[in-house]
């Protein structure tokens, strides 16, 4: 038995999971640390939309075209190891910035570093996975790594130091673990993992062969859906809570943690009853289930619902790891997966972390400090749509069949 835990397949979920972990920490830190920050820089909605896109675009183009060059030239362990070193240093830089434009150019920077790691982590975890478990694999890299670290510690963590030793030692303190998570990196990942599985012919960074998958055409504007649910709140979540709702700087850390417990169980939750169950089927029930996040924030106000409302409805996170990963893979040939994951994450933060919380940022500005709620929830409405028109993939039919 405990040799069958302790396998290089376990190792690497739990390895990529860590390093995840400290990047969304590292990401997720500009958030949960806003209310301070914003006061100390002076930002308003619309910059603060602008800091998360300045980040969302560089991570766009990195997460598909530093993929594919890696992918083309063999390099994906090199690639990986250097960009977690990156946005580790990255952390440290935005705890230095004095102004707006100084975040900006930091922010910038980092999602151009994180843009590469989160495809070519998902692709060592897809590249080990056993056949009936790439679901729940991806579902633990997301959940452990994006909502333990992420959505759990990260505000807890991040408040307590904010509050006790500014804002700016928090951003210190995120960069730390990263720098130690590339050294074990670079010791546990085999060439094997790591190495490209088609030849420098067939691997390059052209992404036209990859349009031509149903699952890629319609995974998309799927996945721009599900990270715009996702980041029309984020940037402005904690402000509202402190500001809107009033809650306190305590209470506001301890209820982002609740989400992040939610996201947590539903990146599990999701992924591991689709390997079951199929990736569509579970897709549509959870992204339904979205749609009422923003309505249990906005209406539920100070009762005594709001909370496992909030927990409930925010289960929908855990589509992130499908859109982003699992249905990507498993939707073209083996070697092209990491590309897909990459083109896929890339389009999706142009849109869903670009567009979108700058959208919500100038609406909120403009017309309601609720605005961006409302954003979100028809982010999650059209997912449901590109939901429907998924193929459900060859590898599930099969293991069913199997069954």
């Amino acid at each position: 038995m405990k040799n069958k835990f302790f396998t290089y397949e376990n190792g690497m979920v739990a390895l990529m999971a860590l390093v995840f972990g400290c990047l969304f920490f590292d990401r997720l830190a500009l958030n949960f640390l806003m209310p301070y920050i914003a006061k100390d820089l002076v930002l308003n909605d619309t910059q603060i939309g602008l800091l998360a896109g300045s980040l969302s675009l560089a991570w766009a183009f990195s997460s598909y075209f530093t993929v594919a060059w890696a992918e083309a030239k063999n390099q994906k362990k090199l690639v990986f190891l250097i960009t977690v070193i990156t946005f580790s240093l990255c952390s440290f830089g935005s705890g230095v910035a004095l102004s707006f434009a100084t975040l900006f150019i930091a922010r910038f920077v980092m999602g151009f570093s994180e843009g590469a790691v989160i495809p070519l982590a998902q692709n060592f975890v897809e590249r080990e996975s056993s056949p009936n478990r790439l679901g729940l694999n991806a579902g633990i890299l997301q959940g452990v790594g994006a909502a333990l670290f992420g959505s759990i510690l990260a505000p807890v963590i991040l408040v307590a130091i904010a509050e006790s030793m500014g804002w700016r030692k928090a951003f210190y303190i995120a960069g730390i673990p990263g720098l130690i998570l590339a050294l074990l990196a670079w010791r546990y990942i085999k060439k094997s993992t790591a190495e490209s599985t088609g030849s420098k012919t067939t691997s390059t960074i052209n992404f036209s062969e990859l349009v031509q998958y149903n699952n890629i055409k319609w995974g998309i504007p799927l996945t721009c859906c599900v990270f715009g649910w996702w980041f029309a709140t984020l940037p402005f979540i904690s402000k509202y809570f402190i500001e809107v709702q009033g809650m306190s700087a305590d209470e506001m850390g301890k209820t982002m943690g609740l989400l992040g417990l939610s996201g947590l169980v539903g990146s599990i939750l999701v992924s591991g009853l689709s390997d079951r169950f199929g990736r569509k089927p579970i897709m549509f029930i959870f992204m339904g289930l979205g749609i009422l996040y923003p309505f249990t924030v906005h209406f539920l106000s100070g009762s005594a619902l709001q909370l496992p409302a909030m927990f409930i409805s925010y289960l929908a996170m855990g589509c992130i790891a499908m859109v982003a990963a699992v249905i990507p893979s498993e939707g073209v040939p083996i070697h092209l997966r990491a590309k897909a994951m990459g083109l896929v994450m890339g389009i999706g933060e142009i849109v869903g972390g670009v567009i979108i919380p700058a959208v919500s940022g100038v609406l909120s500005d403009k017309i309601d400090p609720s605005a961006f709620l409302w954003v979100s929830a028809v982010m999650a409405v059209l997912g449901l749509f590109f939901v429907f028109k998924l193929q459900e993939t060859k590898s599930f039919s099969n293991l069913k069949n199997n069954h």
